[in-house]
């Protein structure tokens, strides 16, 4: 490690003025990807600015049909949250997935979106189900938000202050876990709700998280796992290769995943 310089602000507004003067300087929310590069001499930022200290950022409530989740609300807290259970149990399914109890209980939902890896879990669970990404400057759509591999529509030290996540789907998610990192090497996240279906990747994609439309077209004429025998699934040139999966596998999985997360999200 290396000297910089450390700031815990305890509002919202005095990040934004920390971030409005500092040059060279990193957010940390949970710290699980942060640090670890820092450690690694990866980013070197010389100002850090940890919001672990600001509780208007923290915190889960229900606000009409949509679930709003505080950036700094961890990833435990997403899994044990009786209202999560409640309006949207595959979303509290998703996050107790996440990595380890370590990871769960440091890690945030702001955190991991503004990093967005390309085999996290919340991108592909917020992209299905319809989220909104809130900061101290505007709203985005989840679809606008996730712009490509570790990349996001984020500004320049602009902050995600919460997470508007609509509730009332049928929805679920299904992932196939690198067993050391735990990290998806594919991911799907199928949301149902009236005759719209939502079927997202994570995992997988060359450019990140991605909508998969042929299942959508076919699971809106019937929501069951049947309807996706015979779609292709997305072509392995525009997937991910690695030690891990070859692109030709991530697309084998892709397939798997799906009815995997169709049939937990019908109840059968």
């Amino acid at each position: 490690m290396y000297n910089f310089d450390f700031h815990r602000p305890s509002t919202l507004r005095q990040a934004n003025g920390l971030m409005g003067k500092l040059e060279d300087a990193k957010l940390l929310a949970g710290g699980q990807t942060l640090l670890p590069t820092m450690k690694q001499r990866l980013a070197s930022p010389g100002q850090v600015v940890d919001l672990g200290g600001i509780p208007e950022l923290a915190g889960i409530e229900q606000k009409g049909r949509n679930l709003v989740i505080g950036a700094m609300t961890t990833h435990a807290e997403v899994a044990g949250s009786a209202l999560v259970k409640a309006a949207l149990p595959g979303l509290a399914a998703l996050a107790g997935s996440i990595g380890d109890p370590h990871v769960r209980n440091r890690g945030t939902i702001g955190g991991s979106i503004a990093n967005n890896d390309p085999a996290a879990d919340y991108p592909g669970g917020l992209l299905a189900l319809g989220a909104t990404i809130v900061t101290n400057k505007r709203r985005l759509a989840a679809s606008d938000f996730f712009t490509g591999l570790f990349s996001t529509a984020l500004d320049e030290g602009e902050i995600i202050t919460k997470v508007i996540v609509p509730t009332g789907a049928k929805f679920a998610y299904a992932k196939f876990r690198n067993p050391a990192s735990r990290y998806a090497m594919v991911g799907v996240a199928v949301a149902k709700k009236g005759g719209k279906v939502a079927v997202a990747v994570t995992g997988a994609g060359s450019d990140g998280v991605f909508r998969w439309e042929a299942a959508e077209a076919a699971l809106q004429k019937r929501f069951s796992a049947k309807a996706l025998d015979g779609v292709a699934t997305p072509s392995a040139k525009n997937l991910n290769g690695d030690i891990h999966a070859s692109a030709d596998y991530r697309s084998h999985l892709i397939g798997v995943m799906a009815r995997r997360a169709v049939t937990t999200a019908s109840g059968k």
